[in-house]
């Protein structure tokens, strides 16, 4: 869906942005980084920036009362229209980055805000504007040969293999507010929101790669927490019906809800109380999900990692299950007082 193939850096600038509730403010540049003259730079600069977003979910800007308000989303609106303004409206950016960077586990670092050009989106060239912001910095040797000798020193510098942070604005969509590609290879918890959720103001767009993550996670939120409620299942139940649902979404290319419920839940009652916890999962959470759509498979290898198939036993064993749970059996016995699980199987390997 997105291809950067023939994308070109088009410009460049970097500012630097502190943590605000520390104090330590931040340093706006006056003018690009010269790239008609450095083309090497140019070629090692956008595969830094870009490598990072060839299997991302999207999302659009948005704001609770109007758009307009969403202040990223009003700025790269005005860079799409003028150009020109580039500097100026890039300094806004770092401004506002600033305003929201009060977590104390913020750190700081570089901002770079860049101009692409020939993005291919849907088979659609279009121009992005690309948001990145470097936190961590490593140690590189640097090695040099007089002749005879090695020296050996070293500096601090931004691996470019590791983006930490960044978002790639798509010049299409505006309407529904543009398509946005986000990244965020570094923060947790509380400190994560402000990238996403406070500066940028983000929400997933309604595509197949969140189709399919926002569906895994109702079935596992259900399995795990909501179905012993209702049901007496035990510890192999959940990892069956976990296993059958990551199964489904793998083997399958397009999800069909009535097929999916016959094929994982099979009970009706058991459907008819997926149904209901999925039609409150969805409410709480805001999201919209149609009965069908088209498998993202890079979703389902991302989500099916938190799909525990692991029956852990006090400390010694760990017993995983892949496939039929009617071939372990639990019981009990009296004399050692002590739970049993039977495992039955053709060969050993």
């Amino acid at each position: 869906m997105l291809d950067f193939s023939n994308t070109s850096l088009n410009k460049i600038i970097i500012h630097r942005v502190g943590n605000k509730s520390l104090d330590e403010g931040y340093k706006l540049s006056d003018k690009t980084i010269d790239l008609q003259h450095q083309p090497d730079l140019a070629q090692i600069l956008t595969g830094f920036f870009l490598k990072p977003f060839e299997q991302v979910p999207f999302y659009n800007f948005y704001h609770v009362t109007n758009i307009e308000l969403n202040e990223v989303y009003t700025i790269a609106d005005k860079l799409f229209s003028n150009p020109k303004g580039f500097v100026k409206d890039t300094k806004e950016l770092g401004r506002i980055l600033y305003e929201y960077s009060v977590h104390p586990k913020i750190k700081n670092g570089e901002l770079y805000i860049t101009y692409f050009k020939n993005c291919l989106f849907d088979n659609k060239e279009v121009d992005a504007i690309g948001i990145f912001k470097s936190e961590n910095k490593d140690t590189f040797l640097k090695l040099e040969f007089d002749g005879s000798d090695y020296q050996v020193g070293y500096e601090d510098g931004v691996n470019i293999n590791k983006l930490d942070k960044g978002c790639i604005i798509l010049n299409t969509q505006k309407e529904n507010g543009y398509v946005v590609a986000m990244v965020d290879n570094i923060s947790r918890g509380a400190e994560a929101q402000y990238w996403k959720d406070e500066f940028l103001k983000l929400r997933p767009s309604n595509d197949n790669y969140h189709s399919t993550q926002h569906y895994l996670d109702a079935c596992k939120n259900f399995v795990t927490t909501q179905l012993e409620q209702e049901y007496e299942v035990n510890k192999t139940d959940k990892i069956s019906y976990l296993n059958k649902t990551v199964d489904y979404f793998k083997k399958n290319e397009a999800f069909d809800e009535d097929e999916f419920l016959e094929t994982v839940f099979e009970d009706k009652e058991v459907i008819k109380s997926f149904t209901k916890y999925k039609e409150e999962y969805l409410l709480d959470t805001g999201i919209e999900l149609e009965d069908s759509f088209e498998i993202s498979g890079s979703a389902v290898k991302k989500q099916a990692r938190v799909f525990k198939s692991v029956l852990k036993l006090d400390k010694n064993f760990h017993v995983y299950i892949h496939g039929d749970k009617s071939l372990i059996e639990k019981g009990y016995d009296a004399k050692v007082g002590k739970n049993y699980y039977k495992i039955y199987f053709d060969e050993e390997n």
